[in-house]
């Protein structure tokens, strides 16, 4: 085969993945807003997410539609530190809303590239162009200088965000080396980490208090066609969120995911007040 034909296929899917994930992750903000003014508790529909995750690669499997492998107990260990950083990052995340506010939190949330490059470099894999660096850096700049003005600083608040940016940090690293060093495909990551994801959850939406109030008022919204409408929407893009951070993660690298993240932002504040 000719390799410059390899290089154009790679280059193209290397696009391609990065393009989906920017887009899927946009398309989640706005779908979330619109189920959240809905149905409010978080947790349960993450949970819901991971659960419809789980099932659709497993009778996908089960018909031949993915060749996605069956459940390993070896594999299931060695993936179990993605999906508790994962949810770690989740539940710092939500836990940080309390204290900061939106714009803030966004902001903080754009040092992830900055704390993915420190650990690419300290897992050896090299110092990045000095474009990217140049990049990088300039946004941890303009997060700190925001930082700098918020005048409703919250320390507790910048805390949980900041946790919430190392486990986030961390278990895309880890997404990236099972990816290079394993050979996992991103379906399979994505099964392994909803489906270890799941007791931690059940236990998340337990112990605060969302469940068995969330599931009352699931059960009683069942009867509204655009709210089933919206949430059986959510739980397909949170299905293609998944797939394509997984997908850019490893085809790309850790870093480019968190910069797509980033741009997203930036596409997503300039979407609101465009006409």
């Amino acid at each position: 085969m000719d390799t410059s034909t390899v290089a154009d296929g790679s280059s193209f899917l290397s696009l391609f993945a990065a393009l989906s994930y920017g887009i899927a992750s946009m398309a989640m903000v706005f779908i979330n807003k619109a189920i959240i003014m809905q149905y409010a508790h978080s947790m349960t529909l993450l949970t819901l997410q991971q659960l419809a995750t789980t099932l659709l690669i497993h009778f996908g499997r089960q018909m031949g539609y993915t060749r996605a492998k069956g459940v390993d107990i070896t594999t299931a260990r060695r993936l179990l530190p993605i999906s508790l950083f994962y949810n770690a990052n989740v539940a710092f995340a939500l836990a940080s809303l309390k204290g900061v506010n939106i714009p803030m939190y966004i902001a903080i949330k754009r040092l992830t590239p900055l704390a993915v490059l420190i650990a690419g470099f300290f897992s050896g894999k090299g110092k990045p162009t000095t474009q990217v660096t140049f990049s990088v850096v300039l946004t941890a700049v303009g997060v700190i200088v925001a930082a700098i003005g918020d005048f409703s600083f919250d320390l507790p608040g910048y805390t949980m965000a900041l946790t919430s940016v190392f486990f986030q940090t961390m278990y895309l690293v880890l997404v990236e080396k099972s990816g290079a060093e394993e050979g996992l495909s991103s379906i399979e990551i994505m099964f392994y980490n909803s489906f270890l994801s799941l007791p931690f959850l059940l236990f998340l939406i337990i112990a605060t208090g969302e469940f068995p109030n969330s599931l009352a008022l699931l059960l009683a919204k069942s009867n509204s066609f655009s709210f089933l409408f919206i949430l059986l929407l959510s739980l397909v893009m949170g299905i293609a969120l998944n797939y394509t951070m997984f997908l850019c993660t490893i085809v790309n690298s850790a870093l480019t995911t968190t910069i797509v993240g980033v741009l997203k932002g930036v596409g997503s504040t300039v979407s609101l007040f465009a006409p």
